[in-house]
């Protein structure tokens, strides 16, 4: 799947993300819930998982950066940071969506990119 049906794809997944993240993360601050101690502290299991999650979202910084410099996409740092703030599971959605509207132009335009002019 290519073109708009993946952007759609991805912007909806982003919501999801963003959503299904947030209502735990709410959850667990109004119940005073020590967050990073439970990720951290909360044995082997969790612990898999929080290496797990950090591993991958080193790989998705490392893909951000190579397709935002390779697309030409602006302000990449702001899915950087938006990754570990609020989550990854917004974060790399939208800048796939981003991502996807981006490829578009470029297959739109292709005497625009030769020229310099994205």
């Amino acid at each position: 799947m290519t073109g708009r049906a993946a952007e759609v794809l991805w912007f909806v997944l982003a919501g999801v993300g963003l959503v299904g993240t947030w209502t735990f993360n709410v959850l667990s601050i109004a119940a005073g819930r020590d967050y990073l101690g439970d990720w951290l502290g909360s044995g082997p299991s969790v612990s898999s998982l929080v290496v797990d999650v950090v591993v991958v979202l080193l790989a998705c910084w490392v893909l951000m950066l190579v397709e935002a410099r390779r697309l030409g996409i602006r302000h990449v740092w702001v899915y950087l940071v938006l990754a570990p703030v609020v989550a990854l599971a917004f974060a790399l959605p939208l800048f796939l969506a981003v991502r996807e509207r981006r490829l578009r132009e470029l297959r739109v335009a292709p005497a625009d990119l030769v020229s310099g002019r994205s």
